[in-house]
């Protein structure tokens, strides 16, 4: 059984020459941009814009992580929630990388192999390279405290809903080269809906892997700022310190 999705807006070009089917997704070839066991990305120029294709093939050899075969058949598939949690920050209105096409093929029930395709947006860089090259953007505090902004209202907006990113790292935050920057949400295949303790553990964490650059990066006064934006305080609380501790501890002993 095949299942494949393609977007009407990319319909009579070379876009659709690529990716208009679940077998051309798997045939083009592009530049290697990321692989593990799991997973392959490339990038690929088609008509003037380029493409990131991520294929997935199998469900892992590690004979538990994939439930001694049941997880093919009736786990929640990462390419699967990585197209859903796109739509989802778009319908929540976060910005986000534009699905081309995405899909899924199973052989007997089990999940033998899918692909998502999204366009690259222009002109940006993620914070975590940012970060890593030192560039001079994160030492602009007005620049800073914008993106700082968006990303405690991005982050708000997912937890308000119940979902958590669960991988919320500079890395999956894409910044324009604009003078008051746009924050763009990506790569989310481990995001999902939680309830009470666990949602609240999840958010600790998602909260806590912003700071694990964040307290190398930015100021004190920065980080507090932070935090009040997305709690929507103009103080802190007593439950919002009790927060911080945790958030502040989360990653003791593990970096």
């Amino acid at each position: 059984m095949k299942r494949w999705w393609f977007n009407a807006d990319y319909r009579g070009g070379a876009v659709e020459r690529l990716f208009g089917t679940l077998e051309s997704t798997f045939a083009v070839d592009g530049e290697p941009i990321a692989s593990d066991p799991l997973s392959r990305v490339l990038r690929v120029a088609a008509d003037g814009k380029r493409y990131y294709v991520k294929r997935y093939v199998g469900n892992g050899k590690n004979a538990v992580r994939r439930w001694f075969g049941l997880r093919g058949l009736i786990a929640p598939q990462r390419v699967v929630k990585e197209w859903e949690n796109l739509r989802l920050f778009r319908q929540w209105g976060i910005p986000t990388a534009t699905l081309v096409a995405y899909g899924l093929e199973r052989t007997r029930g089990s999940f033998a192999r899918g692909a998502l395709v999204t366009e690259e947006i222009p002109r940006t860089a993620d914070l975590g390279s940012m970060a890593n090259e030192g560039d001079q953007r994160l030492r602009n505090r007005r620049w800073m405290a914008e993106v700082c902004r968006q990303v405690a209202h991005h982050a708000r907006r997912l937890h308000d809903a119940g979902f958590a990113h669960n991988d919320l790292k500079w890395r999956n935050l894409l910044v324009d080269d604009g003078e008051l920057p746009t924050v763009y949400l990506i790569d989310c295949p481990s995001g999902a809906f939680w309830r009470g303790p666990m949602l609240r553990y999840r958010i600790v964490k998602d909260l806590a892997c912003l700071d694990k650059i964040g307290k190398y990066q930015l100021s004190r006064t920065q980080r507090l700022r932070f935090y009040l934006d997305y709690a929507g305080h103009a103080r802190l609380t007593v439950a919002d310190k009790r927060r911080i501790r945790r958030i502040l501890k989360f990653f003791e002993g593990r970096e």
